[in-house]
């Protein structure tokens, strides 16, 4: 008797999937829709939702064909590219162990201000969220990430859908007259920066390894990647064309500043907000552990020299055929390490440098948060979780894939290189070199007067109505 599509196991796995990859990324897509119209970010949309499945989709094949002592990405990258690859995977991880973290203190930041005004400034609150957070960093291993994956999941899908409902019913009761929404001021910039966010949403390579471990037919792995990435690809379509629907081109780049900011004079229940904002900080605040964790790991491995017994693949064994057989207990025991007199106070010390140098990041990019979600999501995230696993897979099979496919995986590689290239360039310049900014522009994405005023304001817009038809 033949097995069901989806097994209750394979089930699971797409539901830890799922958990692992929608996160803040949602917040930007009613955004990106808002600078790239809807033709530009539905097309966006589904270029990077192909390319990041079939980038998740490569991870799974080379796993099924690589020796077993290859346990993790690095292992992947090594055996695929040697000691290039490894190090290849391990900074580019690195980077994105490291900096997602920030983009979370400083929405938390904003977050905590906006949960508590009169009270304390962002700066605070950031602060206050790395003292909070660093007992969980002090932990040597952190287990049981699944269910914590799972509740921050939890966190985001209510505060997306608590957020979409009190915008469109907010929106609707203030657009009395039905007038059509304004457009986004389309630019090469303003399409191409939404790629920035998108690769931050999709980020889903990592973890693949892991998943894959745990299943007992990893062969099953691939098609469990391509229903549970279409499923997430549909879940950001309806939160984008939602958010969008109601507001156009004046729809902040964070979804949830759009019910609690003054910009477009809606007057949505404190309730709501209260709710919606408490759920996503309950989101940041496990995920900041659970992502940073991995940084720690690849920080005390290379400063103090510990774990290497859980990342080393001898150099010297390339050929999948010739690679000597190692079992996975040499991967098992990560807190091996801290067991010996002395390193764990090593590694906490450590911990808290780290953790400080992102509290002091945040702090100085706490105005940045867009800026800063596109400029981690095409510099790191892209690297780690598109560019990396197409480029091993073409390595791996390049002899055997059919030429259409590899027509494609080039294409894939080379546009996404050069648009993470281009969008961390110029998010990089806002962020390191901000240019001044016209205090007037309330909503940069639009053009002319919609710039500074809400749409559904019928006085301020009913003479330009008349005699310019918008």
């Amino acid at each position: 008797m033949s097995k069901a599509y989806l097994t209750t196991e394979d089930l699971k796995t797409c539901f830890s999937l799922f958990c692992c990859v929608y996160g803040i990324g949602t917040l930007g897509m009613p955004g990106n829709y808002a600078r790239a119209g809807y033709a530009w970010a539905s097309l966006a949309l589904l270029f990077m939702g192909v390319v990041n499945t079939y980038a998740t989709w490569c991870i799974s094949k080379v796993m099924l064909v690589a020796p077993k002592n290859v346990l993790t990405f690095g292992d992947i990258g090594e055996w695929c590219m040697g000691g290039f690859g490894r190090w290849a995977v391990v900074v580019s991880q690195m980077l994105v162990c490291t900096m997602v973290p920030i983009v979370f203190l400083v929405l938390g930041g904003s977050l905590l201000t906006t949960l508590f005004p009169g009270t304390y400034d962002a700066t605070t609150w950031i602060v206050f969220m790395g003292v909070f957070l660093l007992p969980v960093c002090l932990i040597p291993t952190l287990k049981e990430g699944a269910g914590a994956a799972a509740a921050g999941c939890l966190g985001t899908l209510v505060a997306d859908g608590v957020a979409l409902y009190l915008l469109v019913i907010n929106m609707n009761d203030k657009n009395v007259g039905g007038v059509s929404t304004p457009p986004p001021d389309l630019s090469f910039k303003s399409v191409t920066t939404v790629f920035g966010n998108l690769a931050l949403a999709y980020g889903a390579g990592i973890v693949i390894p892991a998943l894959q471990r745990e299943h007992s037919d990893p062969s099953r792995m691939p098609r469990i990647i391509v229903v549970t990435m279409t499923l997430i690809s549909v879940c950001f379509l309806i939160v984008s064309i939602t958010g969008v629907s109601t507001v156009g081109c004046q729809i902040p780049g964070n979804l949830l500043f759009a019910i609690a900011g003054t910009a477009l004079d809606l007057h949505a229940s404190r309730g709501g907000i209260v709710m919606a904002f408490l759920f996503m900080q309950m989101h940041i605040t496990i995920a900041f552990a659970v992502i940073i964790f991995p940084a720690f790991f690849i920080a005390e491995r290379l400063v103090l020299g510990f774990h290497k017994h859980s990342l080393a693949i001898d150099a010297e064994y390339h050929d999948m055929e010739a690679v000597e057989d190692k079992t996975p207990d040499e991967h098992s025991d990560a807190s091996a390490s801290y067991k010996v007199p002395g390193n764990y106070r090593k590694a906490a010390g450590l911990r808290i440098v780290i953790v400080v140098i992102c509290t002091v990041i945040a702090i100085a990019w706490q105005d940045q948060f867009g800026n800063l979600l596109d400029f981690v999501g095409a510099s790191s995230t892209a690297t780690s979780c598109m560019i990396l696993p197409i480029v091993f897979y073409l390595k791996t099979f390049n002899g055997t894939i059919s030429l259409p496919e590899k027509a494609f995986a080039y294409f894939a590689v080379l546009v996404s290189t050069a648009l993470a290239i281009y969008v961390s360039v110029t998010t990089g310049h806002e962020l390191f070199a901000p240019s001044a900014k016209d205090p007037s522009i309330v909503f940069p994405f639009c053009a002319g007067d919609y710039q500074k005023m809400v749409y559904t304001n019928t006085t301020f817009f009913s003479h330009k109505r008349a005699l310019y038809g918008y």
